[in-house]
């Protein structure tokens, strides 16, 4: 069932042409959401606004969920790089070549 009015799915139209289908299908919220309260530095709400004024965002909240989601992102992809880079490159090559020559005799003929 679709609970949103004639103008929100207009608005739905309108950004699906600018940014495609998938921007208008992330900000259909479908999780559920919390409310947080934040405090931002003036520059930045005015700069926020702007954003949403121009359409590049339905609203401030969705503005600010995807900055926060992208920066967790971030922040999850350097983890990994950074657990990543505490790996030896000669102990990782030397398993997966002691794994292979193991395997090599198991493989089936094609």
């Amino acid at each position: 069932m679709n609970h949103m009015g004639e103008g929100e799915t207009a608005l739905l139209r309108v950004l699906d042409d600018m940014h495609g289908m998938t921007y208008g299908h992330t900000w259909r919220w479908s999780m559920p959401r919390a409310k947080v309260a934040v405090s931002l530095d003036e520059s930045t709400v005015e700069r926020l606004d702007r954003l949403v004024k121009k359409a590049a965002f339905p609203s401030r909240s969705q503005a600010i969920q995807e900055a926060v989601e992208e920066k967790l992102s971030r922040l999850e992809r350097s983890r990994l790089a950074r657990e990543c880079a505490k790996l030896d490159p000669e102990f990782e090559k030397a398993m997966a070549e002691e794994g292979l020559s193991e395997d090599v005799t198991e493989w089936p003929a094609y």
